[in-house]
């Protein structure tokens, strides 16, 4: 037998892969029975059905289902996403430069929302039940009420059309400086971060006031520490496993999530790239855009499981 943390880490990451597989079965089931012809729809309503049956044949949408289901997995393996039937052009490469985008957006959003949402944590617990922590519930409890992209829209109408701080579409390209691409997705990265940050505060202000009834929170006060030296050396420490959680799962929402910011300021990220294609009803790249949205969401909460078994001393340190 091997070490027990070891093992639970081939079993989480076995069972990530398992997920994987699972849900690849599930797009590709989903995006089949959606209704109309895929072949009708690239040709148009004037197409002969002669046409239609050709083309349908070009692109092997007379195989039975699972055969196509085991090609597409086999591509898959090999690197390989896949044609856009809208333009015949490998979906790998526009799914790189758009992936890169999303992923841009998303580390900006939780840069800021991350180390927020944990200072502001602790500072509830610090003054729990007082003005601080109210305005602080108050505040993240309104922010999470409102659907973002309601606050998108408010945003883009006070901030960039009325004062003009910012542009109200956020299209960044190669030429740009950081700052320039910076002032250019400030309002996305803005309703992303309040639309993340009111959970990850709230979790980790639950898990340390959970943590801060045990009894070694009350020896340490005992000994005559600050207050703050008691959450921060003490409580914080211990309650990370459920912080750790809860900011996987909303580093997750940053990335899979983001469909209905790009769709709102028009950003040329991955989850405006799969809107404009279901529209066109392009399978492969539904599919396609789907699966990294399975697997980035997975391995995230992979990470996250993991990093709460590391962060458990009893599988550190075996006896």
């Amino acid at each position: 037998m091997g070490h027990p943390i070891l093992n639970l880490v081939a079993q989480r990451i076995a069972l990530g892969l398992l997920l994987l597989f699972l849900a690849s079965g599930l797009i590709f089931i989903g995006t089949q029975i959606l209704p109309g012809d895929v072949a009708q729809s690239i040709l148009g309503q004037s197409a002969t059905p002669e046409a239609v049956a050709n083309l349908r044949k070009e692109l092997g949408l007379n195989d039975p289902a699972y055969v196509r289901y085991f090609k597409w997995l086999a591509g898959l393996l090999q690197g390989d996403l896949g044609t856009a039937l809208s333009n015949g052009k490998p979906i790998g490469e526009a799914v790189s430069y758009r992936f890169s985008n999303t992923i841009f957006l998303a580390s900006w959003a939780a840069l800021f929302s991350v180390p927020l949402a944990v200072i502001l944590g602790l500072f509830a617990v610090q003054y729990k039940n007082r003005w601080p922590d109210k305005l602080i519930s108050g505040v993240t409890l309104a922010s999470i009420s409102l659907p973002e992209f309601f606050i998108g829209y408010l945003l883009m109408f006070y901030v960039a059309v009325i004062l003009g701080w910012f542009p109200s579409v956020s299209i960044p390209n190669e030429s740009m400086s950081l700052l320039e691409k910076l002032d250019t997705i400030a309002l996305p990265v803005t309703v992303l971060v309040l639309v993340v940050l009111a959970h990850m505060m709230r979790m980790t202000r639950a898990a340390i006031l959970n943590v801060m009834q045990s009894a070694y929170i009350e020896t340490a006060e005992l000994k005559g520490l600050s207050p703050f030296t008691v959450i921060r050396k003490h409580a914080f420490p211990n309650a990370i496993a459920p912080i750790v959680n809860v900011i996987m799962i909303n580093l997750a929402y940053l990335v899979v999530g983001v469909i209905i910011v790009e769709s709102i300021f028009v950003y040329p990220g991955l989850g405006q790239y799969l809107v404009d294609h279901v529209s066109k009803r392009d399978v492969p790249v539904v599919q396609a855009c789907a699966l990294i949205f399975a697997s980035v969401y997975i391995t995230l909460n992979i990470i996250a499981d993991l990093v709460s078994i590391i962060a458990n001393p009893r599988l550190r340190h075996p006896k």
